[in-house]
Parts: C-alpha cells; structure tokens; sequence
C-alpha cells in the first residue's frame, strides 16, 4: 500500500485542507512572548558574568559550573511535561511553567549566596526545558503541516528578541543599580506575561490529542526514537545548541575579558549574534514555506536548508584563531554561531510530519531534551578550558574552535540523516493495519 493510503495519510491530506482559525496569530505572537521572557531568563547570567564572578570571586570552571547547572534538569523536566502534554491542554502547562519562571527570580534580588544561586538556576531550567517543546505543539494546534514553518520561526524568534531587547535593558539595570535588580525585572516581566496568557490564551481547535490518541495509529516510540530523521534532528540540532550556550554564558565574558571591552559596550556587542540569527530565523522559515510551495519534499526544503547553514557557520568560526582584530574576530563569532538558527526552524515540523498527533508532544520533548544536554557540557568545557589555557583569549579561542568542529560534524549527521518525506512514508506503512480495529472501536459504521 502507498503512503497515501494509509490512514496518516488521509488525515494529513485532510489537515492540508484546513483554514488557519482566526486567532492562530494571537496565540503565536503571545507564545513569541512567552519564548522572549524564556530566553531573556537564559540570558541574564552571562550578561552579568564578569560582576557576578567579581562579587562572589567565582573561578571561570566555578562560573562554568553556573551556566551548566541551568542545563542540569531541564531535560528531564522536558520529557516528563513532554509526556503530560499527550493528556493535559497545553494551555494549563504553559502556565504552570512561566510561573515556575517568575518566582524562580526573586531570591537573588537580595544578598544570595553560590549555592542559592546555583538551586535558582536549576530550578529556573527544570521550569524552561519544556518550554519550546510545549510551545510548539501548542502552535500546531493552529496550524496545519504545510503552513507550521513560518510559525515556528516566529516561535524561534522568541529566542532571538528576548536578548535584543532584553540585553539593553538588563544592562542598564547591571551598570546603574546591581546584577541582583536584573533578576527582579525579569521576575515581574514573568509574571505580566502569566497575567495575559490567563486573559487571552486558548486551546488550539484543529487538534483534539485526546480524539487523535482514540482514531490514529500509534507508532511505537522505540521507532520513532531511531528513525533516522529523529536521530538527525537531535545530532543537527545539539551542534547549534553548543553555539547557543555558549553565547547565552560566555559571550558577554569573553568580550570583557577576552577584548577588553567595558561592560557597557560589552551589552549592546552581545546583541549583534541575536539581530543575525533572528534574520536567519525567519529567512529559513519563509524560504522553507516558498520551497514546499513550488513542489520540493521536505528533505530539500527543511533538511537540507536546516543542516547547510551549521556547515558553513562551524567553518566560519573554526578562523577565529587565524585572524589579528577584535573586530573580525566579533564579526567571525557573530556570522558563524549566527547561522545556527536556521536548524530550529525546520527540526519540528519534520518530526511532526510523520509523528501521530497524540505522541507530538512527548516526541518534541525527547528531541528538546536531547539536544539542550549540549548546554551541560559546553559551559563546563568552556571554563575548563579558559582555566587551562597559557592566556585567558586563548583559552576562548580554544573553545571557539571545539564549537567550529562540533558544528561542522553535526551538520554533516543532518545531511545524511534528515529524510523526513520518506520517514513518514515508513512509519506509517508499518502502523497502517493498527488503525482499521481502532477505527471500529470508535465508530459503529
């Protein structure tokens, strides 16, 4: 039997046939929000860094160990939420999770200690692991699959726009008043946003999980778990999160203490990677959505123009070392970790092509918490290495170079393995005969 005959395939067609519900774009932009309020919340300790570590006389494997201890649950966090959003409406979740995030802040407006502040950080990532995961799968429930990309980039852009704006912003707090009323902000600001997800967010209509789990096919997950593409999506996506967890704690230090640059000048250098990658982002969105429209299968119009740009910005950055300037260097870093961004546009549409509806969300999750374990190790190998290095620009330099090639290899996996149009094609040819007995247990016809 074909692909097309199969009972995914049906309701794929059908989907395709769907209208975008008016106030889809509500949601979208207020889940924008919700991911500006996330990464502004990432953001934060590196843009404090070098006070945080003059306050509190921090070592660079100390302040490492900070950044990671964001990292150390969030996985965990994500598959079991990931797992709660099969059965629980993701608009509960949601708020649960930016709560968690708000009140996660307050402690350190007062004197605080190292290990408050490292039980904070891991608190706050036990609350944001989730976040993208639960986000997205909260978008497609507006969107059917041919129209998923370009929201998905605007969800990505959340990343991007929480540091351009919140890095001016939090700046001035750290420079003018103390790193401590940073934190304080970004707890108000949380909880603002908490206030309109109560008003206005709503449950998407084009998807009931609970009738999908009754009528589609299931699909192991031990399959969907070693598909190739999912395997390409968690090896492709884990290189850009290096990239992005190391700009999140390192690259405002490294301006600092690496250049030389003041603090103040440090905050707005730091937004030139996030106003690059958000052109990424939304690039590779339209792009994708263009390509799918003139006839290219997914593998051309989200594997491949998700998996070229890591190659390229991995070759980018590995010339780091090899030029003289702290212009070109910044401009290297900036243009090369910059087009990691592309990769997330197009890694959750491909999973939710050939993933049934009712598993969705705990695949989103798995796949989140696989890649985002890059931002244990990459802050702690960072440090290490700055500590061992003959100079503190070095021992950056050394870090960079690390990132460069664990950008490149996983770009390449994402080459070989993205096959999303004919994963689907697989997976649902071998769950096809589940779905009859299925079906006649819902309906008497």
């Amino acid at each position: 039997m074909s692909a097309q005959g199969t009972p995914a395939a049906a309701g794929r067609t059908a989907g395709q046939s769907k209208a975008t519900p008016k106030g889809a774009w509500t949601i979208t932009f207020l889940l924008f929000l919700f991911m500006v309020v996330n990464f502004a919340d990432k953001i934060v300790v590196g843009l404090a860094g070098v006070p945080i570590m003059t306050d509190m006389k921090l070592s660079a494997e100390q302040f490492g160990l900070l950044g990671s201890s964001f990292f150390f649950l969030f996985s965990i966090s994500a598959i079991v939420v990931g797992f709660i959003v099969n059965k629980v409406p993701t608009r509960w979740v949601l708020l649960a999770l930016a709560v968690i995030w708000a009140l996660a802040q307050f402690p350190m407006v007062g004197t605080v200690s190292f290990t408050t502040l490292l039980i904070c950080r891991i608190v706050l990532g036990a609350g944001e692991g989730p976040a993208f995961s639960v986000a997205a799968h909260a978008i497609y429930k507006w969107f059917p699959d041919e129209k998923r990309t370009l929201p998905t980039a605007i969800l990505s852009q959340g990343s991007a726009f929480g540091v351009i704006l919140a890095v001016p912003a939090l700046n001035w707090i750290i420079v003018n008043h103390s790193w401590h009323y940073a934190f304080g902000a970004l707890g108000i600001v949380g909880l603002i946003w908490v206030a309109a997800w109560l008003t206005l967010g709503k449950e998407g209509p084009l998807e009931d999980t609970q009738v999908s789990a009754a009528t589609e096919p299931k699909i192991p997950y031990l399959q969907l778990l070693t598909s190739r593409t999912f395997i390409g999506c968690v090896a492709a996506t884990f290189g850009a999160y290096w990239a992005l967890s190391l700009g999140l704690t390192w690259f405002t230090p490294f301006i600092v203490k690496g250049l030389g640059f003041s603090q103040s000048q440090a905050g707005f250098i730091s937004i030139l990677p996030w106003v690059f990658g958000a052109t990424i982002v939304m690039l590779t969105g339209w792009i994708s959505q263009v390509m799918m429209a003139r006839g290219y299968n997914t593998r051309a119009a989200r594997g491949v123009l998700g998996s070229v740009p890591l190659v390229v910005g991995g070759l980018i950055l590995a010339m780091m070392p090899h030029v003289q300037g702290a212009g070109l260097q910044i401009a290297l870093l900036v243009f090369g970790s910059g087009l990691c961004g592309a990769i997330y546009v197009v890694c959750p549409p491909m999973l939710g092509e050939f993933t049934p509806t009712s598993q969705r969300g705990a695949i989103l999750a798995i796949y989140g918490a696989l890649y985002t374990l890059a931002g244990i190790i990459a802050p702690t190998v960072m440090g290490a290495t700055i500590q061992r290095a003959g100079s503190t620009l070095d021992g950056y330099l050394t870090g960079f170079t690390i990132n460069a090639v664990i950008m490149v290899g996983s770009g390449l996996l994402g080459l070989l393995l993205l096959w999303p149009n004919t994963e689907r094609a697989r997976l649902t040819r071998g769950a096809a005969p589940q779905a009859a007995p299925l079906k006649r247990a819902v309906s008497p016809t």
